[in-house]
């Protein structure tokens, strides 16, 4: 039996990990503090739209030392965690160990790939809105959850089959993407509009793209991103910037992106990875990024502030 790591049981990693457990398959979820001594004393609780369950893993932990050798281990937390993820999971890899990474962002996979075999590192990304309700609970509570993963060399392999074969046990929706990178670019550059401009203005999707000035101002942020994808070479269509649109117009009305949360309640954020990834792209490529230099020049003091805090504590 495939033995799956989670590393990171937030929203993502306690949902997804939570199903592929509840499937009977062997799952090892690593975690902290008193979310995981819930899940330790009365297992994981996912409340979903999708239908509630209960699950008590394999093994939940907190160090890697108690932790087997993994045939495939999904690093589920923030962006701005996966170097440091990436280092800590050495130990689990056998020659035949899959590593995906499913955070928000556009380069997680490259990270991931400067520490570890690059060989053993494939791409993806998820499409849920979830969160940890309280030590021990997830809650989905938005989209119908999807996992799209790949080889970073855009192969069809046996192990891309055998990964897939994982997650449809698990009962979830999955794709095995022909251009994974089209795929990561495509919702990094949804996340990445809405988040920080929802930050800036406090207001929620459906009404940020409601007001004629934000709407505008989420169409120059996505075509500033397109700008620098098709510079790297990633090879996004040029209707990209209007399904983004599209995409935006189609979300819950009260929407807001885990980032904008996150910035807005003093916690670190994603901002770095998000439009500060694309101020420096589009410095270091030649791409002028005026809409997104804004966003994150003005956000930039409050992400400052909130990493001095966290690292105080």
């Amino acid at each position: 039996m495939m033995h799956t790591v989670i590393i990171g049981v937030g929203g993502v990693g306690g949902f997804f990990g939570g199903k592929i457990a509840h499937s009977g398959q062997k799952v090892t979820l690593v975690a902290r503090g008193k979310h995981l001594e819930a899940i330790q004393s009365n297992g994981l609780q996912v409340k979903s739209i999708d239908g509630d369950f209960k699950v008590h893993p394999y093994r939940a932990t907190q160090s890697i030392d108690e932790v087997e050798k993994a045939d495939l281990i999904l690093i589920c937390t923030k962006s701005w965690q996966v170097t440091e993820a990436a280092t800590l999971i050495k130990p689990l890899l056998h020659k035949d160990t899959v590593v995906l990474p499913l955070q928000n962002g556009a380069d997680n996979a490259a990270k991931v790939a400067s520490i570890l075999p690059k060989t053993q590192v494939i791409g993806g990304l998820c499409k849920i809105y979830s969160k940890i309700e309280e030590p021990g609970v997830i809650s989905h509570f938005g989209f119908r959850p999807e996992l799209i993963f790949g080889e970073l060399d855009k192969q069809i392999t046996p192990r891309i089959q055998k990964v897939k074969e994982v997650f449809d046990k698990a009962g979830f929706t999955n794709t095995i993407s022909k251009d994974i990178h089209v795929a990561i670019w495509s919702k990094f550059m949804f996340i990445a509009t809405v988040s920080g401009l929802g930050a800036l203005t406090r207001a929620t999707i459906g009404e940020m793209y409601e007001n004629t000035y934000t709407r505008e101002m989420l169409r120059q942020t996505a075509t500033e991103i397109y700008r620098v994808a098709i510079a790297k070479n990633v090879a996004v269509p040029n209707t990209i910037v209007e399904q983004i649109m599209h995409m935006i117009s189609q979300q819950p009305y009260n929407a807001t992106a885990s980032t904008q949360r996150d910035i807005i309640q003093g916690r670190p954020s994603e901002l770095e990875n998000f439009n500060g990834f694309i101020v420096t792209e589009g410095k270091r490529l030649g791409i002028e990024t005026p809409i997104n230099s804004f966003t994150y020049s003005c956000l930039q003091p409050m992400e400052a502030k909130a990493r001095n805090l966290s690292d105080s504590k």
